[in-house]
């Protein structure tokens, strides 16, 4: 029987879920597995990858063959070059203590770019928010100046109406006192 470390689709319509399981080769590609390994999550940035390493292991060392996907998914996690190593504590060239601090300092380093990763994507996202803000601030105090000058112009066009309608005012009165003093003199 020949056995594969594959991906098994779950999830909802475009999104997407995958399990990380070994199983027979001739099974559908959501059928019947062997053994779950981990889990894979590519909907968020960066992907969640929860994997037995242990278990990924033992299934190499077994036979089974990850298809390309699960091959890149392991060597991100470590799993190819855990198994590597083993390899070499089982030819002799190394020792478990050596084999151990390789993938732990291995580990480390992988530790240290994905953190750097979710500082950088971090940084950008709130400083797209802040860029935001200060947009909408811009166009906040250009709507309040826009509104100032607006109302700036309404108080002009209110006083220009207000002496318009005094003058008229002042205007029917002086005609309606030079109409009294002609009555007057008549």
């Amino acid at each position: 029987m020949s056995v594969k470390i594959r991906l098994q689709r779950h999830g909802k319509k475009g999104k997407p879920f995958y399990w990380i399981v070994a199983a027979d080769a001739r099974a559908k590609r959501d059928g019947k597995y062997l053994e779950k390994i981990g889990t894979y999550n590519p909907n968020v940035n960066p992907a969640i990858i929860d994997l037995n390493i242990d278990k990924a292991v033992e299934w190499l060392q077994n036979g089974a063959q990850p298809t390309d996907t699960a091959r890149a998914i392991l060597s991100y996690k470590g799993v190819m070059l855990k198994n590597h190593l083993a390899g070499g504590v089982k030819k002799g060239a190394l020792t478990e203590e050596q084999a151990a601090t390789k993938f732990t300092a291995w580990l480390d380093e992988k530790a240290g770019k994905v953190t750097a990763k979710e500082d950088g994507l971090a940084k950008a996202t709130a400083d797209a928010k802040t860029k935001a803000f200060e947009a909408e601030k811009a166009v906040n105090e250009a709507r309040a100046a826009a509104k100032v000058v607006v109302e700036e112009e309404v108080i002009e066009e209110k006083a220009i109406e207000v002496t318009e309608t005094i003058e008229e005012v002042v205007a029917e009165a002086e005609t309606k006192e030079t109409t009294a003093e002609d009555k007057k003199e008549a």
